[in-house]
């Protein structure tokens, strides 16, 4: 049976708000969260970008059951890994148990802040094996001397450790990186259902680990308000990632989605209140291999009346899957 899990999108509502809606996903019944690390919006329509490790710290608080997970955080470039180490550490202790840290290899959308340029895909995962394995020792309580090739770490050994460490997981879009999730991930993540990527993770290594998946959804009872509103803050999500990748801010996605009509969007997000048309949506994750699937209700005004419904409706229909 695959698990459903809630999305808190930091890009559509304030950290105040994001708190809520996780603590309402728990009492609803949602068997995970998730949480997006960015320091932009994808559109301006989505309005905001709070620090998501704050908001974490605030949601291991307010809740008591639901697990937490970054989905995901770049530890190359905006944060070096031994800062990530550390605060996903501590962010583990406060949630007692119940955090995963989710990797990638980022978006120029959030790192080009710091002003270090953005490197070529596959120096992003040079550096994002090279940040997993520095994590990892950290999260082993070794006192970690390190210079790499694109990383150095002088003296650091974290004293607030988690009795176990904190499973890692790692974000995929191809067979190398794959390769890299299947060897150093405790499970993979990706947004696609291509059942491809959880074949080249299961060859590398990660047979049997939980592969985690996002759907993004519209839930309104006026199907036309739904579609028109997936289609003003999530027709970014059409472009794929190599172009999301590498766009550098909201104005690029407005630029780049200029041509994409509301049709386009509601053919790959599920729009309405049909409870079957949501379910279809996310059944392609359950057959291509998918454990657990986090949905994004877009709109960050309308997490409260999908998580009624959702508790109502659609979590008792996708525990069919």
């Amino acid at each position: 049976m695959v698990q459903i899990g809630y999305t808190m999108m930091t890009e559509q509502a304030g950290p105040r708000e994001l708190v809520q809606h996780v603590v309402a996903a728990e009492q609803a019944g949602f068997d995970f969260s998730v949480t997006s690390d960015h320091y932009f919006p994808w559109l301006a329509e989505q309005g905001h970008a709070p620090y998501a490790w704050s908001v974490l710290g605030a949601a291991a608080q307010a809740t008591s059951t639901i697990p937490l997970m970054t989905y995901v955080t770049c530890p190359t470039t905006r944060y070096h890994p031994a800062v990530v180490a550390q605060k996903a550490a501590t962010l583990q202790l406060l949630a007692e148990g119940r955090f995963r840290l989710g990797l990638g290899s980022g978006e120029n959308l959030n790192e080009h802040v710091v002003g270090g340029g953005w490197p070529a895909a596959h120096v992003r995962l040079d550096m994002l094996e090279e940040a997993v394995e520095i994590i990892r020792a950290l999260f082993e309580g070794k006192n970690v001397n390190h210079h790499g090739a694109h990383f150095d770490v002088e003296n650091a050994k974290l004293f607030d450790l988690p009795d176990e460490p904190t499973p890692i997981g790692i974000a995929v879009s191809g067979e190398r990186s794959c390769a890299l999730a299947g060897r150093l991930a405790d499970l993979v993540i990706a947004t696609e259902p291509k059942a491809e990527l959880i074949e080249s993770f299961d060859r590398h290594g990660g047979s049997g680990k939980p592969r985690v998946g996002q759907l993004p959804v519209c839930f309104d009872t006026d199907k036309d308000a739904a579609v028109a509103r997936a289609h003003e803050q999530f027709r970014w999500s059409l472009g794929g990632w190599p172009v999301n990748s590498e766009l550098p801010g909201p104005a690029a996605f407005d630029s780049a989605t200029q041509l994409v009509r509301p049709e386009d969007v509601a053919e790959s997000v599920p729009c309405g209140d049909d409870v079957d048309a949501f379910v279809e949506a996310v059944r392609p994750y359950a057959e291509a291999g998918f454990t657990e699937v986090a949905l994004v209700q877009i709109g960050g005004e309308h997490q409260f009346p999908f998580l009624d419904w959702a508790e109502k409706k659609l979590l008792p229909a996708l525990k069919d899957l």
